[in-house]
């Protein structure tokens, strides 16, 4: 039995010490394969990544879909001739482009409107509502055709074409773009830059004058 149990130890020692060199032949070095071992939280170190990778989130609110068509008629501000001109082109479809953004630095982002004419996409009039409390509240409008506003990083900017006598109205002489920034109490004309278009070469750039 004492010679037996010797024999068992020893073939044990062998399969151990064989197993030990597979290991090494195949390149590892035993339990140090796997590393370290971890202290922080599983995922601790892909959801600090992921909070670096990931932008704050923004301070406003975006509202509920607002029926702009709604807003614009019941609006005193806006003009009779806009409202009437305010009509679908296609069934219900009515050529009313909205935006959402953070123009006023409220807690709501702001509703911006701009209005077109069904045959070219004219911009007829642009409107921007703040939401004052539940209801919009107009703080800005501009209706002197053709017209056309945008938001650009908390900005309002407003691009209106230039015509000149003989002007067809898809080739203007020149556009305004007009910059404007929330002050507190309503919206200020920033900067304003002018571009020239030349109508000798289809297709030729415009030549920018700043005149902010």
């Amino acid at each position: 039995m004492r010679a037996g149990s010797s024999a068992i130890a020893g073939l044990a020692a062998v399969g151990l010490f064989v197993g030990v060199l597979a290991a090494c032949s195949a390149g590892g070095t035993g339990a140090r394969d796997e590393g370290p071992a971890r202290t922080d939280p599983v995922g601790s170190t892909d959801s600090a990544a992921t909070a670096k990778a990931t932008p704050s989130a923004s301070p406003t609110e975006v509202p509920d879909t607002v029926d702009a068509v709604r807003l614009l008629k019941h609006d005193p501000k806006v003009s009779a001739d806009i409202k009437s001109d305010l009509k679908p082109c296609v069934a219900d479809e009515y050529p009313v482009d909205v935006s959402y953004g953070n123009l006023t630095g409220g807690a709501t982002d702001d509703v911006l409107v701009n209005v077109m004419t069904c045959g070219d996409a004219v911009g007829i009039g642009t409107y921007v509502y703040q939401d004052d409390g539940g209801a919009y509240r107009n703080v800005f409008q501009a209706e002197e055709p053709p017209v056309y506003a945008e938001i650009d990083r908390g900005d309002l900017v407003v691009t209106k074409q230039v015509y000149e006598k003989g002007d067809s109205v898809s080739s203007p002489s020149g556009e305004e773009i007009l910059t404007y920034r929330w002050s507190g109490d309503g919206f200020k004309q920033e900067g304003r830059t002018h571009n020239a278009y030349s109508h000798a070469v289809d297709g030729a750039s415009p030549a920018p004058t700043d005149d902010s």
